[in-house]
């Protein structure tokens, strides 16, 4: 038996501006309004989650169309 190994993309359906955040919610399985409610405590929060999420938009691929 071949299990599927989980990876992480940026979403292409649920995202606002980069599909981070829609990516990150797919991969772990929680709503990526969460997600992205907790990007904003970050940012506000001194601005590390600007940073942090123009990081992952470059870093994490997005995945193409099948």
């Amino acid at each position: 038996m071949t299990e599927e190994v989980k990876r992480l993309y940026r979403s292409q359906k649920d995202k606002v501006i980069g599909g981070v955040c829609g990516g990150l919610g797919n991969y772990l399985n929680i709503d990526p309004v969460l997600i992205r409610v907790a990007w904003a405590v970050l940012f506000f929060a001194g601005g590390m989650g600007l940073l942090a999420y123009i990081l992952a938009w470059i870093i994490i691929p997005e995945r193409q169309a099948d």
